[in-house]
């Protein structure tokens, strides 16, 4: 991705076509695509399918990895956007989605990330605006496998807005 200015981040909030959807439509992100990220694989292993992380056993998570522009959207504003469209308080599970990889998460590239996404979990949980604690993981960024060109832009693809 070109552009100096451009910084990056990554979020597992569910099945990942209404997650890129929302950050696609959100001001300042600037590019998305989906994929996989947070699980074990060997190392060479140069692609990841859809069939391997519905196994549960490659322990990935669905994700959108994203490039923002800095000087229109703050990573906390991000962190808002996240929050505000997803539950993140039920643990390998979004409305009928069940598994590891739709599990909640965030995916830091550098300590301020992780500081940012820590507390932004933290004043979340303490506003209780969700009815039970939040169980974002806060994990650093992985390898991130792209997913399958049938998954890029699925709602802009199909007409679609929502997953089931």
């Amino acid at each position: 991705m070109d552009g100096a200015n451009l910084k990056e981040a990554m979020f597992g909030a569910g099945c990942f076509w209404g997650v890129q959807d929302f950050f696609d439509s959100t001001k300042g992100v600037v590019e998305t695509e989906v994929g996989y990220a947070g699980g074990s694989t060997d190392s060479s292993q140069a692609a990841l399918t859809y069939k391997e992380v519905c196994t549960g056993k490659t322990g990935h998570a669905e994700v959108v990895h994203l490039w923002y522009d800095p000087g229109v959207i703050t990573y906390d504003q991000l962190l808002r956007v996240f929050f505000e469209n997803h539950d993140p308080t039920t643990p390998n599970r979004r409305g009928p989605d069940r598994g590891s990889q739709y599990r909640s998460a965030i995916f830091y590239y550098n300590d301020e990330q992780k500081e940012l996404a820590g507390k932004s979990k933290e004043e979340s949980n303490k506003l209780k605006k969700f009815m039970n604690p939040i169980v974002t993981e806060i994990v650093p960024a992985s390898r991130f496998y792209k997913a399958e060109e049938y998954h890029q832009k699925y709602f802009e693809k199909t007409g679609q807005k929502i997953c089931h």
